[in-house]
This record gives structure tokens, sequence and C-alpha cells, in this order.
């Protein structure tokens, strides 16, 4: 999984569930079913957290890793320009009522989040834009270009609190569906695929994506255009390609959108959104922009914030390099029958659909698989008192396009409400409440006191907790499903 998808789906989640990046800031559930360490805020890193999942402080549950150079060869270095002139902090850089930095040490203790590193990293601001220049020659942007889009940037240090935000409460799965998967939001879909549907017939003949996945990713990331950001991306990725802890990183997004705006796909007014840099209806990196960004009515430009074909073409575009596989759904919610060996719900325990059913899971709907020979894995995102879910390729791909199992979850059960399917059958334990982060780090600690968990206790749920948490529950006799309940906890404090 890149590094850019887990930073861009954090964030996207964070948005998607209270508005536009920086409005809100609540932990979703998934910080506790993506693998790998969250760090919250690069990419679902830490998780999910922040307003959405991966928030601000969700984003990264494993490290981030710099996008391959896209663009390479050598090309003789024009002199470097002036340093750009810092202007004044203005709604054309920074969205109108943004909150101010607070000025305070970031939470993940990186050395580069401490407050006077990324005072002296603003003071630097200029320098360091100035100093991309030779790169961005090499990428073929013009210097009267360079200077025209990097004149106006200013630092926007608020998101140095958003990327280092650990929000304390989560929100739980069946909350997280409730929110995205409404009869609102069903109806602005039934229209959008009405209003659009040759486009949609066009690119799901062009690339065998199911336009009804198209549509839900739409939906849930932007709430259908409605929801898309307030932050310059430009703006946003410049300031974290100079200050912060994922420089290097964001150098690379910054870059990229400059190839963007050089090559005249996209206005600057018209690339906003994310605090990260994700922008456009279904909210593209600058750097997955240059990956998957199609030209789908031919007019020489890759739009996919305004023009509804290039938008849908190149989501689609997006959904088939990762793997799609077309004319094949993306899970079955199935009923788990009692006395399980819950061991099994593991990403990495890939069976045929045939091998699950002589295990006895059945489809929750009653329905016969349509290919046993299918392979899929098994989720158990409430552990043993919630649904099931056999989920096959086309998931993982879904979690390509944002890494959080709850947001790919959500994305598969909206496309089928979409097409006409009904909600899922079994009832989720929603006398469950989530773990404050609090207790999640209490767990974490209590898990290693035990001898079960040998990671470094931070109160953001992973792979490593999860298979800990497992150890124990099939310690005690209990359905080893790995959900942190409060229960667990209780048990965990020997009462």
């Amino acid at each position: 999984m890149s590094a850019g998808r887990q930073i861009c789906g954090a964030v996207k989640l964070i948005e998607t569930i209270t508005g536009p990046a920086g409005l809100g800031r609540v932990v979703l559930w998934d910080v506790m079913m993506t693998n790998g360490k969250g760090m919250k805020q690069g990419a679902v890193a830490a998780v999910v957290m922040a307003a959405s999942l991966a928030s601000g402080a969700a984003l990264a549950q494993s490290p981030l890793a710099v996008f391959d150079n896209l663009f390479t060869g050598s090309i003789t270095q024009p002199s470097r320009p002036a340093a750009p002139q810092r202007a004044a902090v203005t709604p054309a850089s920074l969205p109108a009522g943004a909150q101010p930095w607070s000025g305070e040490d970031g939470a993940s203790g990186h050395p580069l989040m401490t407050a006077s590193a990324i005072r002296e990293s603003a003071a630097n601001f200029d320098n360091c834009i100035a100093s991309l220049w030779p790169e961005a020659a090499r990428r073929g942007i013009t210097e009267a270009n360079f200077q025209r889009f990097t004149a106006g940037l200013s630092p926007d240090l608020r998101i140095m609190d958003l990327m280092d935000s650990q929000p304390e409460f989560t929100k739980a799965i069946w909350d997280y569906l409730d929110i995205l998967v409404n009869d609102n939001r069903m109806a602005k879909g039934r229209e959008v695929l009405a209003k659009y549907k040759p486009q949609f017939d066009a690119a799901e003949q062009a690339f065998g994506v199911d336009r009804y996945i198209i549509a839900s990713i739409w939906g849930i990331e932007s709430n259908y255009s409605t929801q898309i950001g307030d932050r310059s991306v430009l703006n946003s990725t410049a300031t974290l390609a100079c200050i912060g802890r994922r420089q290097a990183y964001f150098r690379d997004e910054f870059l990229s959108a400059l190839e963007i705006l050089n090559r005249g796909d996209l206005r600057p007014e018209q690339m906003r959104g994310s605090w990260a840099g994700a922008f456009g209806p279904t909210q593209f990196m600058p750097t997955a922009f240059k990956r998957y960004a199609i030209d789908g009515d031919g007019d020489g430009r890759r739009d996919v914030v305004d023009n509804p074909t290039d938008l849908i073409f190149s989501t689609a575009n997006n959904l088939k390099k990762d793997g799609w596989q077309p004319g094949q759904s993306w899970g079955y919610e199935v009923v788990v029958p009692q006395g399980f060996n819950y061991m099994l719900a593991d990403r990495g325990r890939a069976m045929p659909l045939g091998q699950w059913e002589q295990m006895g899971l059945r489809r929750a709907n009653g329905q016969p698989f349509p290919r046993a020979s299918d392979k899929a894995y098994l989720l158990a995102p409430a552990g043993a008192e919630g649904p099931g879910f056999l989920m096959l390729q086309n998931y993982r791909v879904i979690m390509r396009y944002n890494p959080a199992e709850a947001y790919a979850l959500a994305i598969g059960h909206f496309a089928d409400r979409l097409r006409g399917g009904q909600p899922f059958v079994q009832a989720w334990p929603r006398h469950e409440r989530v773990l404050s982060r609090t207790e999640r780090l209490e767990l974490q600690q209590l898990l290693a006191q035990r001898g079960f968990y040998r990671g470094t206790p931070d109160g953001q749920f992973g792979g490593e907790t999860r298979q800990a948490l497992r150890s124990f529950q099939a310690a005690i006799g209990a359905p080893a499903d790995g959900f942190a309940t409060a229960e667990m906890l209780e048990r965990l404090r020997g009462r």
C-alpha cells in the first residue's frame, strides 16, 4: 500500500464524516481496523482519525514511503529564480475562517514537529520553495509558471495541528456506516447515475469497472461534489513539503501539483481540497492524478474537478489499474456459526468460497454464492457479535483506493444499495461502546504486561494489537475475534 494512498485515505475519511478538512475532530473505528501501526495522520495514519478515520492523526498505520519519481533524466538546470515574495495569508491561500496554529508541539513527538522546529521551518519557507526550482525544471515546469504559481504561497501552520492530532474518542463502524449510507445520499446518487448515464455506460465498457462503485466513491468522498475541501492544494502541499515530518513525501506531491497546473489540466482555483492535498469529487492526490487521470472527452485537458466525463473515466481507470475484476462483487455478508475459530478471520487467509461454506458460513440473505471457486477472506469488523463478511479481490482494490476497512465496507455497501440492494441483514452490537484513546492505551499496556503485545503502546490499534488481543482472548476461552470491548479491558484489568 502506498504512503500516498494511506495519507489521502485518512484525510478523505475525516472530511467525509465532518465536511471539509479541519472542521471537525472525531476518530473513526477504522483506526482499529487497518493494518500497521497507526500514526494518525499521514495516511489513515494514524489511523483514521480526526474527523474521519485516519484522521489527521490517524493516517499512518504503516511507515510512509515517498512515491517513486515519475520523471527521470538529466537536464541542464536553469538558474534558480529569486525566492518568491512572501504574500500575506489571504483567502486565496487559506480557507476563510481557518483556525490559527496552536503554537504547541505536535503529539507525535517527532523532532520536526516541535513548536520551535515548526517556527524555524516556517521562517525559511520562501527559501525552501525556491530550492525546489531545479527539480521543477527537470519535470518540465517553465520558470515563468514556477514563479507565477509559487509567488503567493504562505505556510499554513494549522496543518501541523491537523497532522499530529490524536482525538480521544472514535466512532464505531455502525455509526460510520449510518452517516455515509443514508437515504439522502442514495437519492442523490441515483440522480447522478441517471444524469450521467452515457458517461457511466462508456466508462463501464472501456474499463470494466462497476458504475455503482464509481458513483459510491463519488458520493462518499465528497457527497457528490458538495464537500470537496476548501484549502489550496498547492499551498497545503507546499507547507507540508517545507515544514513538518513528511517533507520528502510532500515535495513530490507539491511538484506534481505544479506539473498539473503547468500542463493546463486544471486551474489553481480548481485545486482546492484537504489539508493533505486530495482534491476533486473523488479526491485525487496530485501524484495519483498523474498516474490515473484521463481526458475522457478529448478536449485536451484532464479535468477531474468540473468535467464529469473526465472524473468518471479517471476514477474507473484508477480502479482498473489497481486490479479491479470485471463482473465480480466486492464481497458478501455472511452468518458465522457459533463456536467458529476467529483466528481464521485474517486478510492473509484467503480461501475459496466453497471452503468457507464447508466451515459453516452462509450468505446472510440465504442466497448461494455465485462462484464457489472465488477466493475471499473473512472480515469480522465488530467481532463475534456482529455480522461477518467474505471479502473478494475487488474489496482489496477499494482498499487500495483508501486503506481503511470501514471505508471500503461503506463503499461496497453503498454501491449495492444504489443498485437496489437491501441493508445488511444482521444487527450490529450497538450496545458496545468504542474505547477512548486513553482506554486503548491502557489495553495495549496490559497486553504488553501479560506478554501478548510487543509493540510500543500508543493508543492506536493496528494488526499487531488485534493479534495480541486475539491471543489473550484465546487464552481465556473467549472468541478470538480481536474486537476491543469494555468487557475485554475489564478482563485484562483482572476484574
